[in-house]
């Protein structure tokens, strides 16, 4: 837990993502050599995850509010549909059979694969929707993300630059946008999953403590020495090396 824990954080200082994306697939294939029921190996993969994303999401808000690149504004209008999609990504999630989540979250890696491969963004030509258009958006993007165990940055970036947003200010606030994704979602999944039958020892619904204290830890150490290389490598090099990844991943979560 502690390997991957420190991978996630280094791809997190590269490449400015959250960790959930590799955290969910490598903790399903541990989870699946550890004997963990397959009805609910997904589950606790995806709330492990959200917890971990609560915790390095309140580092990224802290780094970026430093800088000032934060719109608050946003974050206050898209966090109520945020919440209610938080909620419903984890009801929609316990009601799904582990082998239809994991068919979606590896169909969602190869989408995520060729965003990153093609490095394009949806043109600007509009301003950001009023108060029901941010709710609307904010419960699509909780809901996707709470179901893929994500803190929605592939997803909420693209739809603020579209949106006439500044590239810096977009990433900034997407990573504050992470938190409540994450408390939602992972609230969700402890209370879906609370008393469910065939759960690795020390979970708490369907978050596994073990595995959140050892992935946190790691994160937090390397996170600074992904961030450290990503003024070495091509930025361009670096998303398509992780598109090949998590390409490489999704296809051995389709093949079980």
């Amino acid at each position: 837990m502690f390997s991957m824990g420190g991978l996630a954080g280094m791809l997190a200082g590269l490449l400015g993502i959250g960790g959930g994306i590799i955290i969910v697939p490598v903790l399903a294939l541990v989870f699946g050599h550890q004997g963990v029921d397959p009805d609910a190996l997904m589950h606790v993969a995806i709330g492990t995850s959200l917890g971990t994303i609560v915790i390095t999401s309140l580092s990224s808000i802290r780094a970026h509010q430093r800088r000032g690149a934060i719109d608050w504004r946003v974050f206050r209008a898209i966090t109520p549909g945020i919440v209610v999609g938080g909620m419903l990504g984890a009801a929609i999630a316990r009601q799904l059979g582990g082998d239809t989540l994991r068919l979606v979250f590896s169909v969602f890696m190869f989408l995520v694969a060729a965003q990153m491969t093609l490095a394009r963004t949806p043109p600007a030509h509009r301003t950001l929707p009023g108060t029901v258009g941010m709710l609307v958006v904010g419960t699509l993007i909780g809901t996707i993300s709470t179901l893929m165990g994500v803190g929605g940055g592939s997803m909420s970036v693209p739809f603020m630059t579209w949106c006439n947003t500044q590239v810096r200010v977009a990433v900034a606030t997407s990573a504050a946008i992470g938190l409540p994704i994450a408390v939602s979602g992972a609230v969700g999944y402890m209370i879906s999953g609370w008393g469910g039958a065939n759960l690795p020892p020390w979970s708490i619904g369907f978050l596994n403590l073990p595995a959140f204290l050892g992935i946190v830890i790691a994160s937090t150490l390397f996170a600074p020495v992904g961030a450290a290389l990503a003024h070495r490598i091509p930025p361009l090099l670096l998303k398509r090396l992780f598109a090949v990844l998590l390409a490489v991943l999704g296809i051995k979560m389709l093949l079980g």
